[in-house]
């Protein structure tokens, strides 16, 4: 088994980075578009997952 290190975001987290509101953030969970994970009630995002939806955007737009 290898151990891998991977950064989790808290929601307040991911609003600074993509610069919206909470509600965003929860809808953009609610519809998959970002991935988290609940840690005993928390919701966690992890950062490759940030990244992940960012490139997805920018492929879109493009």
């Amino acid at each position: 088994m290898t151990t891998a290190t991977v950064e989790l975001l808290t929601v307040p987290e991911v609003m600074t980075r993509l610069k919206v509101g909470r509600s965003k953030v929860y809808d953009l969970i609610r519809s998959r578009r970002l991935v988290s994970i609940k840690i005993d009630g928390a919701r966690r995002i992890p950062v490759g997952a940030v990244t992940d939806f960012v490139l997805g955007q920018i492929e879109e737009a493009a």
